[in-house]
């Protein structure tokens, strides 16, 4: 920790900089994550909505 204090106490600031770009990064992996989540959930859904077409047009046409 001392070259930690000496960094903050050099008045340089670098390092509030590298701690909140840690802190962005951390969010926007989150943000990131759950999007990625969310993509799957309706990629999910759009094969159940494909597969019931699928479905209904067979159950459609053997009925003509």
């Amino acid at each position: 920790m001392v070259g930690v204090n000496a960094w903050r106490e050099s008045g340089l600031g670098a390092l509030l900089d590298i701690e909140a770009l840690q802190h962005v990064n951390t969010e926007l992996q989150q943000r990131n994550a759950a999007l990625v989540a969310r993509l799957d959930e309706r990629d999910r859904d759009l094969a159940a909505a494909r597969a019931t077409n699928r479905d209904l047009m067979i159950q459609m046409n053997s009925v003509r």
